[in-house]
C-alpha cells in the first residue's frame, strides 16, 4: 500500500513537501515515482527516484524546483516542491515503478490515493 500526504493550498512561490509511505509488497519495487493529474489533463509523470537513490529522473517542467528524496529505514519517499506556480496545481499521486519506461503511467503497479495541491496566483 501507498499512503501520500502533504498536499494543501500555497501561494505562487510557496513551497511544499509530500510523503509517500509504503508497505507491503511495493518495497519489493524498482523505485517510487510521483505522476499528477489536473482536471481535465491526462495524468502526468513528475518524477522517479529508484530505491538505490543512485538514479533519479525528473520532468522538465519541475526541473530545479522538486526534489525527490527517500528514507529507506522509513519506506517514506518524499517529494520537495519549491518556487511553485499556478500551473502546478494537481492531484499528485505516488506510484511504485517497476519496469519499463519511467515516464509512462502503465510501468507503475501501485497507486497511492493522491493529495491535492492548489497554487494559488
Amino acid at each position: 500500500q501507498l499512503q501520500a500526504s502533504g498536499g494543501g493550498l500555497v501561494q505562487a512561490g510557496g513551497s511544499l513537501r509530500l510523503s509517500c509511505a509504503a508497505s507491503g509488497r511495493t518495497r519489493s519495487s524498482y523505485g517510487m515515482g510521483w505522476f499528477r493529474q489536473a482536471p481535465g489533463k491526462e495524468r502526468e509523470f513528475v518524477t522517479l527516484i529508484t530505491w538505490s537513490g543512485i538514479s533519479t529522473y525528473y520532468a522538465d517542467s519541475v526541473k530545479g524546483r522538486f526534489t525527490i528524496s527517500r528514507d529507506n529505514a522509513q519506506n517514506t519517499v518524499y517529494l520537495q516542491m519549491n518556487s511553485l506556480k499556478p500551473e502546478d496545481t494537481a492531484v499528485y499521486y505516488c506510484a511504485s515503478y517497476h519496469s519499463g519506461t519511467y515516464y509512462r503511467p502503465t510501468s507503475y503497479e501501485l497507486w497511492g490515493q493522491g493529495t491535492q495541491v492548489t497554487v494559488s496566483s
